[in-house]
């Protein structure tokens, strides 16, 4: 028997198996597409279960682009079936995204033809980080263009330092990593300085891309000093007496929890106002917490009103009885819908420096597409960087993202800051 043929004979048993199952890898993420403009596509996932694993759904769909307007979960604690409805554009890559939402949910194996979920016997591997130096003439907008092609070749920002020299050229070092895990090929470096080129022209000066090891990454941080004032202000886990301009007072969260309903299971019952990547501050606080979901809920009413039901246990399987732990996680639930990111324009010296932190998941992942909307909003009001880095900060008991842009102001400040800040609040909370 040839190889080629062993190898057909090989897929067809495999998938005669998973069939038999009753699991086709299919079958595990089916994206129905919306037939008219404006109306929800449907994604339903059927999978094995894990803890967090809504999150990390929640935050590919959120990197994508698309918004949830309606959810539905439920779950035995091994097996789930998650349906979620979301508005994409015309440039969503559906097939794409079907792909990285099958990458996330945990695999199925077949023992005596039963189902199961194969767990990691050790953690992934840290993706390999690398240092993508980009020189080119500068432009309003370039930075958010060149953030664009970055994020559409699915490269992750992990870290960034923007300068721009005297003669109004720019030196832009990305640390990246790659979803696709073929950055260290010539064919994916190629691919990366032709899409560059093409957003920018002959104004490209050059492009390298690199293997960087962790010491290098570790070097690129900088200081981890912030000056107490930003700290004091920006960090506070206390419910703020002032939010930014156009955002949520505390009276537009409500999150209310009850034992009473359920014999098993805590519901907890939030409503506020709708934002960008809603449920994923939702799904991510869990996460942290431990939390798991057994039935859950989500949907947008008039206004842009959500309303959510969760049935939740704890790791131990048991409902949240403990006034103590219930407080904890309702006072959190409410910070993190009004405050999911925090936004703050400070002197830094006779300049002027914008600041965006957002809290990083325990597994260390952060929230998607922050350094796309902060550049978006400067190319929108037609307002140039001088300068920018993004480093992570442990303050208190978190690690945090912080976002530090240094505004050009040129011959002087032609956008007021109270508008600068405002804007960048509404594009990071979808309300642009």
């Amino acid at each position: 028997m040839s190889t080629l043929l062993r190898k057909q004979v090989y897929l067809v048993q495999e998938e005669e198996q998973e069939e038999d199952m009753g699991i086709l890898h299919d079958d595990v993420v089916i994206i129905t597409r919306a037939e008219k403009e404006g109306d929800p596509s449907v994604i339903t996932i059927n999978c094995p279960d894990k803890t967090g694993l809504g999150c990390d759904l929640c935050r590919i769909i959120l990197f994508f682009g698309l918004s949830i307007v309606r959810g539905d979960v439920s779950t035995d604690g091994k097996w789930c079936y998650i349906v979620f409805w979301v508005i994409g554009s015309p440039e969503t890559r559906w097939s794409l995204l079907k792909k990285r939402l099958v990458g996330t949910c945990p695999s199925c194996s077949s023992a005596s033809g039963i189902s199961f979920y194969r767990s990691e016997l050790q953690p992934p591997k840290p993706p390999d980080v690398f240092l993508l130096k980009f020189c080119c003439y500068d432009r309003r907008g370039l930075l958010h263009d060149v953030t664009r092609v970055l994020c559409e070749l699915e490269l992750t920002i992990k870290k960034v330092k923007v300068s721009t020299t005297p003669d109004e050229k720019v030196m832009d070092l990305f640390f990246i990593t790659d979803t696709r895990e073929l950055l260290h090929t010539n064919k994916r470096k190629e691919e990366v300085s032709d899409y560059l080129k093409a957003v920018t022209g002959d104004a490209m000066i050059s492009c390298e891309i690199e293997m960087v090891g962790p010491e290098i990454t570790a070097c690129s941080q900088g200081s981890s000093f912030l000056p107490s004032a930003i700290t004091e202000d920006m960090f506070d886990l206390e419910m703020p007496a002032e939010l930014p301009s156009g955002s949520l007072t505390s009276r537009s969260v409500s999150v209310t929890m009850d034992n009473t309903l359920s014999p098993g299971h805590t519901l907890v019952q939030i409503i506020c106002k709708d934002h960008k990547g809603l449920l994923y501050d939702i799904m991510r606080t869990l996460k942290d917490y431990n939390i798991q979901i057994s039935y859950g809920r989500f949907s947008i009413k008039q206004r842009r009103h959500c309303e959510i039901d969760l049935f939740i246990v704890q790791a131990d399987g048991k409902k949240i009885v403990d006034p103590s732990k219930q407080n904890a996680l309702r006072s959190r639930l409410q910070l993190e819908l009004l405050r999911p990111l925090r936004v703050a324009i400070v002197n830094r010296g006779p300049d002027t420096e914008l600041l965006v932190a957002n809290p990083v998941e325990l597994s260390g992942k952060g929230r998607p597409l922050v350094f796309y909307d902060i550049t978006l909003a400067f190319k929108m009001l037609n307002t140039g960087v001088f300068s920018a880095k993004i480093g992570r900060h442990l303050i208190g008991d978190r690690e945090w993202e912080v976002y530090r842009v240094l505004i050009d102001e040129g011959d002087g400040l032609s956008v007021p800051r109270n508008k600068i800040e405002e804007q960048v609040w509404k594009m990071l909370m979808g309300w642009e």
